[in-house]
């Protein structure tokens, strides 16, 4: 019986696992892909994390595991099916057909790549079409390449890629970007991206790999020829296995304040499954901290 099981081992998550430890607190973390991390570890550069500009997204991760692992954090492989609310304590269902059972729980699995659901997304996956520029961005040093979406992510992306590729063709369906005008406007800049506003990606072709895409304009479908389509439309929260509890939900996400308390006593929602106005690494190294606090709280009654 543990005081505490962390499902997820992203900045959350491992935040937690620092402040769990400090805490003196007896706790594991469950993470699905065996290292730990988070999505930050696939972010080329981190450029707001106060204190360590322009450090890379691995070196950020690393570090940040290394922290907890260093107090005596421990990272299981293990994929969490269902998490049940018993009398007296929490039992976390594993794929595996164990089960773990913790006094509390902190839910920090994160979101996942937003699908588009086009032709040709799914079929040419891994050949070409890619929901991370900077882990695969490099196979198309060179090449004419597409970024679809208008927020942080499709900005930094297409940024990223104008470096390395021949052209970078931005599509975002609406004139209006959700992205810092800053960078916006630096990608204006540049000589070898094109943004084409108000379009929408209607298929994805190619038979081995990716050689275009048909784009739906105000003028009509036009037919562009490229190497790689990179989306980045948003993210889906990982919540499926927190389904069967009382919780909350707001498009998937966990309502929660800032204290990270759900509607069940001993559960808490921290990171990017959290609903909040904005999803950044420091909310969600602020909401693992926060967590702990609660879950401290919650083991003095």
């Amino acid at each position: 019986m543990y005081d505490l099981v962390i499902i997820g081992g992203g900045a959350a998550g491992l935040t937690a696992a620092v402040y769990a430890a400090r805490a003196g607190l007896d706790f594991v973390i469950l993470e699905q892909d065996g290292w730990g991390g988070g999505q930050i570890t696939s972010a080329h550069t981190v450029e707001n994390y106060p204190g360590l500009p322009n450090i890379s997204g691995a070196d950020l991760g690393e570090a940040i595991k290394s922290h907890a692992v260093s107090l005596g954090a421990k990272i299981v492989f293990a994929i969490v099916d269902e998490v049940r609310n018993c009398a007296d304590y929490k039992e976390i269902l594993l794929h595996s057909g164990d089960s773990v059972r913790a006094k509390t729980v902190i839910a920090a699995t994160g979101a996942s790549p937003r699908k588009l659901g086009v032709d040709g997304e799914k079929t040419l996956l891994g050949r070409g079409v890619s929901y991370c520029a900077v882990c695969d961005g490099a196979f198309f040093e060179g090449k004419d390449v597409f970024v679809i979406g208008g927020g942080d992510t499709a900005v930094e992306d297409a940024l990223y890629l104008s470096s390395i590729c021949k052209s970078v063709t931005l599509v975002h369906r609406r004139d209006v970007f959700r992205a810092p005008k800053t960078r916006v406007e630096l990608l204006r800049e540049k000589d070898n991206v094109n943004i084409i506003c108000n379009a929408t990606l209607n298929k994805i072709t190619g038979e081995e790999r990716v050689d275009g895409a048909d784009i739906q304009t105000a003028d009509g479908n036009r037919h562009m020829a490229a190497s790689a389509v990179f989306i980045a439309v948003g993210s889906e929260p990982a919540t499926a296995y927190l389904s069967g509890l009382p919780l909350d939900f707001d498009n998937g996400y966990v309502v929660a304040g800032e204290d990270c308390k759900t509607a069940v006593g001993g559960i808490f929602a921290a990171g990017d499954i959290r609903k909040k106005q904005l999803r950044q690494l420091v909310t969600a190294v602020a909401d693992g901290a926060n967590a702990v606090a609660g879950v401290t709280d919650y083991l003095k009654d």
